[in-house]
This record gives C-alpha cells, sequence and structure tokens, in this order.
C-alpha cells in the first residue's frame, strides 16, 4: 500500500463516514471494533515511519480522528450527542434543565434513597439503587435508539438530558461505594 492511502476525502467527514457505517444510534460494536481496526491499521504512524515530515503529521491527524471517532461511537451517550449534533439539534444539558413531572420525581426518589443509603452507610441500599438506575438507564438507551433512529431529535435530545442525570447519580453511588 502506498504512503498516500487514507481511508477519506476529507478529514471533516463524519465518524460514521470515517468507519463506512450508517449513521444511526444503533450500531453493532462488532462491526465498529472491525471498521476502527481496519482504518487504524491504514492509517497508524508506524506505517509513515519512512515517509516525509508533512506525510508523519497528515498520518498523525488521520490517527487521531480515528481514535475520537471510536471513543465517540463506542459510548452511547457521545454517540447520541454526536448523532443529534449532526442532524442541526443541540442537547442543552447545561441551559436546559427541565424535565417532565414523572421524571423530576422519580429523580427526587432516587436522589432520597442515595441520600438515605449513604447516611445509614447501607452498602447493599446502594447496590440495589445502581440496579435501579442500570435497569432505568438500559430502558431509556432502548427509546434513545427508537427516537434517534425514527428522526424523533426533540425526544432524543430530551432523553439525553435524562440520561446525564443519571450518570451522574450513578457517578456519586460508585463514590460513596468506594468510600
Amino acid at each position: 500500500m502506498n504512503g498516500n492511502f487514507y481511508p477519506m476525502a476529507s478529514l471533516n467527514d463524519s465518524h460514521f463516514d470515517l468507519f463506512g457505517l450508517p449513521a444511526q444510534f444503533a450500531l453493532d460494536p462488532a462491526a465498529l471494533d472491525h471498521a476502527y481496526r481496519t482504518v487504524q491499521a491504514q492509517v497508524h504512524p508506524d506505517r509513515f515511519a519512512a515517509a516525509g515530515d508533512a506525510q508523519k503529521r497528515i498520518a498523525m491527524q488521520w490517527a487521531t480522528r480515528a481514535n475520537e471517532a471510536y471513543r465517540t461511537l463506542r459510548d452511547p451517550l457521545a454517540r447520541a450527542r454526536y448523532l443529534l449534533q449532526l442532524k442541526g439539534f443541540d442537547t442543552d444539558e447545561e441551559s436546559n434543565t427541565s424535565m417532565p413531572p414523572d421524571f423530576l420525581m422519580q429523580q427526587m426518589e432516587w436522589r432520597e434513597a442515595a441520600a438515605q443509603a449513604r447516611a445509614e452507610r447501607d452498602a447493599r441500599g446502594l447496590e440495589r439503587l445502581r440496579d435501579d438506575l442500570d435497569e432505568a438507564r438500559d430502558a431509556m438507551l432502548d427509546q434513545l435508539e427508537r427516537a434517534l433512529d425514527t428522526g424523533q431529535y426533540d425526544a432524543g435530545c430530551s432523553l439525553v438530558r435524562k440520561l446525564r442525570f443519571l450518570g451522574k447519580l450513578e457517578e456519586e453511588i460508585e463514590e460513596a461505594l468506594e468510600g
């Protein structure tokens, strides 16, 4: 293979295009891994060790781009954010904290349960809560897949905000369990 081969016409093409995958939330993890390894094998800087400085820099850019794309697409929440961005939607996670009343009530119940379990140093209670949150997260990821892959992007933005909350609460529970 010659030292001028790169997998795309532009470093600005989407992560999905880089790996030859459909621009959708539902991705086959094995297909993503295979596509990443294929691209990485083509652009790895070691393949360009004997090339000139310009080609080495370009190879490094491609390798960095492939790593970034892989990290984004492998993480469901990052993939959702990226897909929404491609479709012209901003999740407004920093500024839009509005949530449906039923989710707000559930959120308060989870927070109260976490605070009580921490205060009582109840590891089993924290583990049960973590399991409940895992179950809720899995259900929301299923909803997110249906929303994004059917063009319901506003619903997708709302689900990303909910999932962000769950992630923060899960982190707090993990910290409490470690402490």
